[in-house]
């Protein structure tokens, strides 16, 4: 059975994952990358370092978001939204927004200490040094779909 997603049921499915993928287009170049992120409605909050995705949406603020759960070919949950990057750059709410970045991935990996890329002291002073980009995704309209058997 094919069917919509509910509020309720889109929300639940951006707040439980952590892995989504981002589409940005800029210059007549479409450009879809994974990210993690954490969601707090109605934003999404993610980090990069400085590259191709953050120029794009810098020059090119209009994206999508999509995320989903898949048990199987016929048994899935997706979720498309769409918003605008917005670049933070006020430090408290970077620090806070990392803060809940790393609190939900961190749990997920099997040895964080091996992934200075996501620790806490690295990703602090990466933030202090200005060589990581927090960013948020303010939502302004989500759609869900479902498949079940």
């Amino acid at each position: 059975m094919l069917g919509e997603l509910t509020e309720k049921q889109i929300e639940a499915l951006l707040t439980n994952q952590v892995t989504g993928r981002l589409g940005c287009h800029a210059n007549g170049i479409t450009y879809v990358v994974p990210i993690n992120y954490v969601y707090r409605s109605p934003d999404i909050f993610a980090h990069s370092a400085e590259g191709k995705k953050i120029k794009m949406m810098r020059e090119q603020p209009q994206v999508c978001f999509q995320v989903d759960h898949i048990q199987s070919v016929f048994n899935w949950q997706s979720v498309i939204a769409w918003g605008v990057f917005h670049e933070i750059t006020d430090e408290d709410e970077k620090h806070r927004a990392m803060q809940g970045i790393i609190h939900r991935i961190m749990p997920l990996s099997e040895q964080p200490g091996n992934h200075p890329s996501h620790a806490i002291e690295e990703i602090e002073s990466a933030i202090d040094d200005g060589n990581i980009v927090v960013y948020k995704i303010v939502l302004s309209k989500k759609t869900g779909r479902f498949e079940s058997h």
